[in-house]
């Protein structure tokens, strides 16, 4: 089971929070004293340490599903229980499931994954009565994220809704140089298009894309480890992930002209050269007043052509370009191989910004 990316933030008591490690995902399998090891995609591990203290665990069969660390202290953070001792457990509440790992007497590197409680020792940390705001504390406390659960699901064969991650966002500015028509329902506007300024001598960005593989989880149904057939009994599979990120639009060509633009406040040369770069598009963060005030705002902007200097993917249709003028604030994952914005949504208009002091950061 996978969790589904969510950009949302929220909180209720329908939903438990857990700590998101920035590891590696590992099935491991135990049948008496043999014990195997998978990664997402399939490949058995070799990690002595892991194999030896699951075998000294007092249960003939188990399934766990968990994450590696690599960094001090390096531990196995098992968050998930599929089958023990002859019974599938993947049916169950998660409730229960937790309970059962509870029972296990796991010693390092193995460690049980619990459900965040609002803490104590972190008082920045937003708390409304008995709730808390996890991925706050998991930006104070440096954390990747959080995983949202659902109270009282099961452990799906696919990725999952009823488990959503929150991943901790980088956040900065953007100048707003186009934005598109709105679509069904939507009003204002259905995206902007933003990027940053680039002084003709800064060295590119180096950035890659992540990959995801998949994992499936193989059944102690027939009393061995090995796989089962393709209709075999408790077999639980992912799918593979879709590569996530934006998705560009039309234009795959790349505008590059040179744009006469002053440097920023306190430079002495105002004739120096900087590209306007399109970093992508941002379709949320948006109420409809937001929208409708926007929407305004840009219409008395409009220009006929691209503002954007340097720009991979612009949209061909329902586009309308302004005078780079508004600076936004966009919260996001990371960037992406191709220069764009991973996940962005809007934070907020920043009106104490020059934007032609907007760059990279």
């Amino acid at each position: 089971m996978a969790a589904t990316l969510t950009q949302e933030r929220f909180m209720g008591d329908e939903w438990s929070f857990e700590r998101k490690f920035d590891g590696i995902r590992l099935l491991a399998y135990k049948k008496g004293k043999q014990v195997e090891l998978f990664s997402r995609n399939h490949l058995p591990q070799n990690i002595p340490a892991i194999s030896i203290a699951i075998a000294k665990l007092p249960h003939r069969e188990l399934i766990l599903d968990g994450e590696i660390t690599w960094h001090a202290p390096f531990s196995y953070h098992i968050f998930d229980i599929m089958w023990i001792d002859g019974h599938e457990t993947m049916s169950l509440p998660l409730e229960e499931r937790r309970a059962l790992l509870k029972q296990l007497l796991l010693k390092p590197p193995l460690r049980r994954v619990i459900e965040l409680n609002a803490p104590v020792s972190v008082p920045r940390v937003v708390t409304t009565g008995s709730n808390f705001a996890p991925w706050e504390l998991a930006r104070e406390q440096g954390w990747e994220g959080v995983i949202a659960k659902r109270r009282g699901s099961v452990y799906e064969q696919r990725r999952s809704r009823s488990w959503l991650k929150m991943k901790c966002e980088l956040a900065q500015e953007f100048v707003v140089g186009g934005f598109t028509d709105p679509q069904g329902k939507r009003i204002g506007l259905g995206a902007l298009l933003i990027g940053y300024y680039e002084s003709a001598e800064a060295e590119p960005f180096d950035s890659s894309a992540s990959g995801r593989g998949r994992v499936m989880v193989q059944s102690l149904a027939r009393g061995r480890l090995s796989q089962p057939p393709a209709s075999g009994d408790g077999r639980l599979s992912e799918p593979p992930a879709s590569a996530g990120g934006l998705h560009d639009q039309g234009n795959s060509t790349t505008v590059r002209q040179r744009l006469a633009v002053p440097r920023a406040t306190g430079s002495s040369d105002d004739s120096a050269q900087s590209d306007f770069v399109f970093a992508g598009k941002i379709g949320t963060g948006f109420n409809t007043e937001l929208l409708r005030q926007l929407r305004k705002q840009l219409d008395a902007l409009e220009i006929p052509k691209p503002p954007f200097t340097k720009a991979i993917g612009l949209p061909r249709l329902r586009a309308h370009w302004v005078r780079p003028e508004i600076v936004v604030q966009v919260g996001f994952i990371q960037w992406t191989g191709h220069g764009k914005l991973r996940h962005p949504r809007l934070l907020g208009i920043r009106h104490d910004k020059d934007p032609r002091e907007v760059v990279r950061e």
